[in-house]
């Protein structure tokens, strides 16, 4: 189907574009977004009329997102999530929990902005992409941790030890390891 671009579209084209895509792609997602037209010959017509208006608004919704941007850069967040020794996370950190996260440090950001390829199943320090207009876009780090401590040390840079940060202070191995002590003092 040959549709005519209302907005950039990453890996598409640019607004005013011509561009033939699949059907249900148009149908499925471009129309109902209301980022493109059938390239009907009305359409057409319509759209060349419409289009300074819709780049002054494009334009004016750019600057705003570059704006936002501009505040959002460096910005750093910390998910807590239960993880097995191992560093892998029980459960995974979605594009709606780093919404959520944003949005909780003070910036409005809806979970479609969020570009999230693949949930995030590890601990550690991730880079994630969130798009605040097509054109316009910010990375934000996310700090997925079991606590505070170890995300703070995360941040400054430092490796978490699997064993490092257990609610009883010392490590299964070590705690073996002092009980088989004590076994072997009392006999």
């Amino acid at each position: 189907m040959e549709i005519i671009l209302l907005e950039r579209v990453e890996k598409l084209g640019q607004m005013g574009d011509v561009v033939r895509v699949k059907d249900g792609f148009a149908r499925n997602f471009l129309l109902p977004q209301r980022k493109a037209l059938r390239a009907t010959k009305a359409n057409r017509e319509r759209f060349a009329v419409e289009r300074a208006q819709l780049e002054v608004s494009n334009l004016a919704r750019r600057q705003e997102a570059e704006a936002v941007a501009k505040k959002m850069e460096g910005l750093r967040v910390t998910l807590l999530r239960q993880a097995s020794e191992s560093t892998q996370l029980y459960g995974s950190v979605n594009a709606r929990d780093i919404a959520d996260a944003v949005t909780a440090g003070g910036f409005t950001v809806d979970r479609r902005q969020v570009q999230l390829n693949v949930p995030i199943k590890s601990l550690g320090i991730h880079p994630v992409r969130v798009a605040l207009h097509p054109e316009v876009s910010v990375t934000v780090s996310v700090n997925v941790a079991r606590s505070e401590a170890e995300a703070e040390v995360q941040a400054s840079g430092g490796k978490i030890a699997a064993e490092e940060f257990f609610e009883e202070g010392a490590a299964p191995q070590e705690a073996a390891d002092e009980a088989a002590e004590q076994d072997r003092e009392e006999s």
